[in-house]
């Protein structure tokens, strides 16, 4: 019989997970189990956690979570709960088809967002309903001393989105960006865009919870959500260049899709002492 908690390893756009499947729900995800899971040198080394757990078995999951669903129980990497990742989804929706446990292209999810309606595309990629996005006014951050007026997004978690002439590549993000504590007294994703030409954005992102990363499925949502609203306008679509590839995001009347791919790369088992020594 095999021992261990079994775990996959996954990317979107190079920003990676380690899921846990856990059917039962007997795995316990304690903030030093998450902490320990993402350290690059004495773990596995990801961005988050996802545990994969069917949604009757989640005490804490919101309103409209239907019991059915499989639920995306998602941790940022210094092991906060965070309500929704739009790379995370991807990666978590091919895991249920490549395991078998949905047979449709389409099906729903549930996280801490509510649930979301993902769609497996025949040419590998995963499109992701993210929702409507809520515009909540202007706020600053700072990068090195620098201010950087932005876009407040919500998009069930928080986003300044900050249209820049600077340089992305240029900014120094191994720091958080200071912000407002009193805007954002939970933390804030920060993105730093630039126009490459008309429908293609170049972004840069600083997580909450998690540092700089290559890629962040709910902030190119919000990075187009600005550029859009840098030229007056509520709805359009464009093709966002990350640091680890490109996602194309689209905001309508109705909410907004992100569709991009998703990669599972390895599959084993932790060491029982090692999981309990955390």
């Amino acid at each position: 019989m095999e021992q261990g908690i079994e775990f996959f390893k996954g990317h979107g756009t190079e920003n990676d997970f380690v899921l846990l499947p856990d059917p039962t729900g007997a795995v316990v995800l304690s903030p030093s189990r998450v902490r320990a899971l993402c350290d690059r040198r004495g773990g596995l080394g990801a961005d988050g956690v996802l545990r994969v757990v069917p949604g009757a078995l989640v005490s804490d999951a919101p309103p409209g979570t239907s019991p059915d669903d499989w639920f995306m129980d998602y941790r940022n990497a210094d092991g906060s709960v965070a309500e929704l990742c739009g790379n995370g989804a991807r990666v978590f929706a091919r895991y249920l088809a490549d395991a078998g446990f949905v047979s449709d292209r389409e099906f729903r999810i549930g996280s801490r967002s509510g649930p979301r309606t993902v769609r497996c595309n025949e040419d590998g990629s995963v499109t992701v309903e993210m929702g409507q996005v809520q515009r909540n006014g202007k706020s600053t951050v700072t990068v090195e001393g620098a201010a950087f007026s932005g876009l407040v997004v919500d998009l069930s978690n928080p986003h300044l989105a900050c249209m820049t002439e600077v340089p992305v590549e240029q900014l120094d993000l191994s720091v958080p960006p200071g912000h407002d504590p009193g805007i954002f007294p939970h933390g804030v994703n920060v993105e730093f865009i630039n126009v490459l030409t008309p429908g293609q954005l170049r972004m840069r992102v600083h997580e909450r919870g998690v540092g700089e990363t290559r890629s962040c499925g709910t902030g190119t949502v919000a990075a187009l959500a600005a550029a859009l609203d840098a030229q007056d306008q509520d709805t359009g679509e464009a093709q966002v260049q990350v640091s680890g590839g490109r996602l194309h995001v689209e905001i309508t009347r109705d909410g907004s899709t992100l569709t991009g791919p998703a990669v599972l790369v390895a599959r084993g088992r932790l060491a029982l002492d090692w999981w309990s020594a955390h």
